[in-house]
């Protein structure tokens, strides 16, 4: 191995600046190199090797080429190779999370927990969940006869294209390369451009941990690498973390294909008049600003009963102006900056156009390069926040409900649908007003930046299609397949008598 020392101290082996790893050989991009930058310095971290379509291409044909064998290979040995992924995922994992907070910008205590608690641990939930993946027998039930046996089973798909996002730079892309490959799929993958070392991290340990050349690839690079992945013809699944506007390309692009596509949201998170105000208090700030906003299970907006409209609002104001924002290395510090200038711009452009509209604008904390302050609006009207989409930025968006039944209203009115939190102590309303939001999953008296690692995950409307997670990944990326035995025996009837 030889090891490359950045000028931050931070080593790691050169090949994995090299920026693809197609059929188990690290390669150079063929599209020249792009720069990774440290969000809260603005220096460049390091150059990366750019992929063309041409990488893509190659690495399609690879993974195609390794799926003949992996497909045939037994459960338990996928299962052991996704065991000891998770095994060597853990003796890195504190040097991933320091480069996650390099590159992206996460505070250290939330890349750690990203690490050691999601990215290592869904190789292993991978390979339990494969061991565990039932079919089933069924009746028979066209003919008299007890001759046929009707067994269903699943069969993987082929070569999966994942695209994957930069706040979860080693999670989402550990879940989606995880569950794919244990269900026999082979995958190319491209990682988000502003996490490339950290991610490259990850897929240094594919060949360590046993999988075969091709069974898992990776190309780096922009959108133009993405769009031709998503795009080819031997692709025959795509799993896409990101914007709506992205997403939906990908689906008019894939009419015919499988797709899991996890699309973003905007909350709600709704407080009653019932609510423990200093517990919703909490939740909301986790919920509005756990990395700096850059979730899409980030309550954005923020609908609460105006019997309790005031405390909540001055409690939230003091938790929020006592959050502690700087270098996200730092593991006092709660907040640190955005990850890259268009996110920074996307929160700059909201701000100014609920502030033209008149609303009040309260933030804490600087506003430099990369960071921007924790924001609280208020002196806001339905209208105002009707179509806003997802800002992906430390905003909260407060508004005065009167009831119930307006909250449930204001908050249909959003095409986005992923999660939403609830505030009440009476669980008969909160089971009402549960069901009444149409979103992917309530959190009831928890903040919307919660989710279980082997519950379903996904939303409504333009949140996405598909879930995620557990066996609903393994749904998502295999087909059913029927096959029907005749075993002989007494000859049957089959006059029709007219239906049952």
């Amino acid at each position: 191995m030889t090891v490359h020392s950045n000028e931050f101290g931070m080593q790691f082996d050169r090949r994995l600046l090299n920026g693809a790893l197609i059929g188990g050989r690290w390669e150079p991009g063929s599209g020249g190199t792009f720069a990774a930058n440290d969000p809260h310095t603005g220096k460049r971290l390091h150059d990366i090797g750019r992929c063309a379509p041409s990488d893509v291409d190659r690495a399609v044909a690879a993974a195609k080429d390794a799926f003949t064998d992996w497909s045939k290979t037994s459960v338990q040995v996928r299962a052991k190779i996704l065991r000891n992924m998770q095994r060597l995922f853990r003796d890195r994992a504190e040097a991933m999370a320091q480069m996650v907070t390099k590159e992206v910008g996460k505070p250290i205590l939330a890349a750690r927990e990203e690490t050691f608690e999601y990215s290592g641990p869904a190789w292993g939930k991978a390979a339990e969940e494969i061991l565990r993946y039932r079919g089933m027998t069924l009746p028979s039930t066209q003919e008299k006869t007890t001759n046929k046996r009707l067994v269903l089973g699943h069969r993987p798909l082929g070569v999966i294209g994942v695209i994957t996002p930069f706040n979860f730079p080693t999670d989402i892309s550990s879940i989606a390369l995880a569950h794919a490959v244990a269900a026999g799929n082979t995958v190319v993958w491209k990682p988000t451009e502003y996490g490339p070392v950290s991610c490259a991290m990850v897929a240094e340990l594919f060949e360590e941990a046993g999988f075969p050349p091709g069974v898992l690839n990776m190309v780096q690079g922009f959108g133009d690498v993405g769009a031709h992945l998503v795009r080819h013809a031997d692709v025959k699944g795509i799993f896409f973390t990101g914007s709506n506007r992205v997403g939906e390309e990908i689906a008019r692009v894939n009419p015919l294909r499988p797709m899991l596509l996890e699309l973003g949201g905007d909350g709600p998170q709704i407080v009653l008049e019932d609510a423990d105000i200093d517990r919703a208090v909490e939740g909301a700030i986790t919920g509005a600003f756990y990395y700096s906003g850059q979730v899409c299970t980030s309550s954005e907006r923020l609908f609460v009963h105006e019997k309790v409209y005031d405390e909540f609002l001055a409690k939230f104001r003091a938790a929020t102006a006592a959050l502690k924002i700087g270098d996200p290395a730092d593991a006092g510090n709660d907040m640190g900056p955005l990850c890259n200038p268009a996110v920074l711009e996307r929160a700059r452009q909201h701000v100014a156009d609920l502030r033209e509209a008149g609303a009040t604008i309260e933030q804490f904390g600087p506003e430099q390069g990369l960071y921007y302050p924790a924001t609280i609006v208020t002196g806001l009207d339905r209208k105002m926040i009707r179509g806003k989409g997802e800002s992906f930025s430390p905003l909260a968006l407060v508004l005065k409900v009167a009831s119930d039944e307006e909250a449930i209203e204001i908050a249909n009115e959003s095409e986005l649908g992923l999660v939403a939190s609830l505030w009440t102590q009476d669980m008969s309303k909160a089971w009402r007003v549960a069901e009444a939001l149409p979103h992917g999953a309530v959190n009831v008296n928890e903040t919307s930046n919660y989710w279980d690692q082997l519950a379903p995950f996904g939303g409504a409307g333009k949140s996405g299609v598909g879930r995620e997670l557990s066996q609903w990944f393994l749904d998502s990326f295999t087909e059913n397949k029927l096959i029907v035995f005749d075993l002989g025996g007494p000859a049957d009837d089959r006059r029709i008598e007219g239906g049952w």
